[in-house]
């Protein structure tokens, strides 16, 4: 079994800003850098035999280049929260290739995410953190924003816990119509 998911890589300049983000919040659990990354479909668990099928489906997704931008940072709970993220500047490019993601992943025979796409880069996972830090670090960080980031590519990851926290491995990046071949 592997257990997989489809997202975007950040380019290390942004994944160092967000990093310096880290700090104020007890109970919180920092991502490293090499965590950092936009998640399009979380999948799960999946044989080896579906992994090739779901390969072969995202190869198939078309989708233009664009760019986007990172904006602002919120949380993930209510009055328990329980993730730090960094939000994204409103993109129809990006709704629409995470559309095309999972059209293809419903193809192949996933069920389809129920959940509303809410994209976000996860900066910490929270336990049993006091509320009003989270606010102070929310407000605090408010006005983050990444500045242009330009998107060629989407990846399928595969992801291995460990004692330190989950590594993550791009099994393979599938271009963007108009991106300039690697």
């Amino acid at each position: 079994m592997i257990r997989l998911f489809v997202a975007l890589e950040l380019p290390m300049s942004v994944r160092t800003r967000l990093a310096l983000l880290a700090g104020g919040v007890p109970g919180a659990r920092w991502q490293r850098q090499d965590q950092m990354h936009l998640t399009l479909r979380f999948i799960g668990e999946v044989d080896e035999g579906v992994a090739r099928d779901i390969d072969d489906a995202l190869s198939t997704v078309r989708a233009p280049a664009f760019t986007l931008e990172l904006s602002g940072v919120g949380d993930f709970g209510g009055r328990d929260p329980h993730t730090l993220w960094a939000g994204v500047r409103a993109n129809r490019a990006l709704v629409h290739l995470q559309k095309k993601a999972e059209s293809a992943l419903v193809r192949v025979g996933l069920e389809a995410e129920t959940r509303k796409y809410t994209p976000h880069v996860t900066l910490a996972r929270l336990r049993n953190a006091p509320r009003e830090k989270v606010a102070e670090f929310v407000a605090h960080h408010a006005l983050f924003a990444s500045g242009p980031i330009e998107v060629d590519s989407f990846a399928l990851f595969s992801s291995h816990l460990g004692g330190d926290g989950a590594v993550y491995r791009v099994e393979r990046r599938y271009a963007l119509i108009g991106s300039s071949p690697a």
